[in-house]
């Protein structure tokens, strides 16, 4: 196999057409939906969870800026808000940019916009994430979220260097960074080159480059201009590092828990045609690892993400129904022999990610 795929452009990789696997799934959760009643959309409940982590975020942030007069209700505060700003991207920023809270496409819009006002972009993140992401799954040379350069080595078929032997230790350290490079570097370089990674992309136009440039400018607001009328400037830079560092390291380790660990796989196209061996769902499910299911408050502050596959091969499906749609694709996948990897708590997720990073830190490529 190639060390790398890159070559390939995205139109490219084929996966396999035919998969009754997939069928199988949409067909009984379409079944199963009619039965209880409910659409695949969120609808009232989740706009009810929505303004709940909506209202986190909002006293955490008045707590740090206006009533934080003391270092021990600034570190809760701050620990508070970084925790209240990765709830809104696990549960309304997700849902929305998988179109999964309304039909109509005009609210999910509006609510993938809650990215933009905490400094991200969701233009950008719909192609890095949905069309990247999500369809070409812990695929190297195309899976932009596999890919930290020279950094870290998350795939078998990555250049292997000295340092990465040791990155199941500086990697915790470097997750906290995720958020403030996102600020800083990652949109307005990735719109200024018209590249994820090695993958063009279109800038951004019309309502989408206004909702960029209003999103940049209101976070600015927000997290600088505002503070700093009440508090020094240093002051008010050292707690967003402290809060944006504590978001960027839920947010990573969150994601890393679904691919970067001992069971997900690393398949790779054939270089010459680019087809993949197996059907996109198949690969989803052999790419992606579920973590402590039986947790009701994992499940309800990380949107549902602890059921990664189900969330892979379902995206448009809301998040409030992975609990029950596991059943009937833990169903599929015995019917089907296809392979249905879970860690039973979040410890076994972080432990397996953090041996994965060492076996990979002290391997050559394949």
């Amino acid at each position: 196999m190639p060390k790398n795929t890159s070559a390939l452009t995205p139109q490219t990789v084929r996966f396999r057409t035919r998969d009754p696997f997939q069928q199988y799934v949409r067909s009984r959760v379409e079944r199963h939906l009619r039965m209880i009643g409910r659409q695949r959309h969120g609808g009232a409940r989740f706009m009810l969870k929505s303004a709940t982590i909506m209202a986190w975020l909002i006293t955490s942030y008045v707590l740090l800026v206006f009533f934080a007069h003391s270092w021990p209700v600034a570190i809760i505060a701050a620990l508070n808000l970084g925790l209240a700003a990765a709830g809104v991207g696990f549960n309304i920023q997700h849902d929305a940019g998988h179109r999964a809270i309304s039909k109509n496409k005009h609210v999910n819009w509006l609510m993938a916009l809650s990215l933009d006002l905490m400094g991200g972009s969701s233009y950008l993140w719909d192609v890095k994430h949905n069309k990247l992401h999500h369809t070409y799954t812990n695929i190297d040379g195309h899976d932009d979220d596999i890919d930290l350069g020279f950094l870290a080595r998350f795939a078998p078929t990555q250049p292997h260097y000295w340092f990465h032997r040791y990155q199941h230790i500086y990697m915790w350290f470097l997750y906290t960074c995720v958020i403030l490079k996102w600020h800083i570097i990652d949109d307005f370089r990735d719109v200024a080159v018209a590249k994820i990674g090695p993958h063009p992309i279109d800038r951004p136009k019309g309502k989408d480059l206004i909702a960029f440039i209003a999103g940049k400018l209101a976070f600015t607001f927000f997290a600088f201009v505002l503070p700093m009328l009440f508090h020094n400037p240093l002051v008010v830079l050292f707690w967003y590092v402290i809060s944006m560092g504590i978001g960027g390291l839920v947010l990573s380790v969150v994601f890393q828990l679904a691919h970067v660990v001992e069971n997900a796989a690393y398949p790779l196209p054939s270089p010459t045609t680019g087809d993949m061996e197996e059907a996109w769902a198949i690969h989803q499910m052999r790419t992606t690892v579920d973590f402590a299911q039986k947790s009701k408050l994992l499940t309800w502050y990380l949107g549902g993400l602890n059921y990664q596959a189900e969330h892979h091969i379902l995206a448009n499906v809301s998040h409030l129904h992975y609990p029950r749609i596991a059943r009937i694709v833990a169903r599929a996948c015995k019917r089907y022999n296809v392979p249905y990897n879970v860690h039973p708590t979040f410890w076994d997720g972080i432990v397996s990610h953090a041996r994965q990073l060492r076996t990979l830190g002290q391997t050559s490529p394949a």
